[in-house]
């Protein structure tokens, strides 16, 4: 089974970014996330879907 879940650390490293950014972008809420108890994960399709809305294309 693939893993579908990401902690924070797993999510910034796949985004390439760091953690600190990573947790300013969920204070900003400007990328979902989900709330298990104490914890912060990503669903990596989101995140995929965050990366594809994000994404500038070249103007030719």
């Amino acid at each position: 089974m693939k893993k579908r879940l990401l902690t924070v650390v797993e999510a910034s490293s796949y985004l390439g970014i760091s953690v600190h950014t990573l947790y300013s972008w969920v204070s900003q809420k400007k990328i979902d996330y989900i709330k298990i108890g104490r914890l912060t994960k990503f669903d990596l399709k989101v995140i995929n879907k965050f990366i594809e809305n994000n994404s500038v294309e070249a103007v030719n």
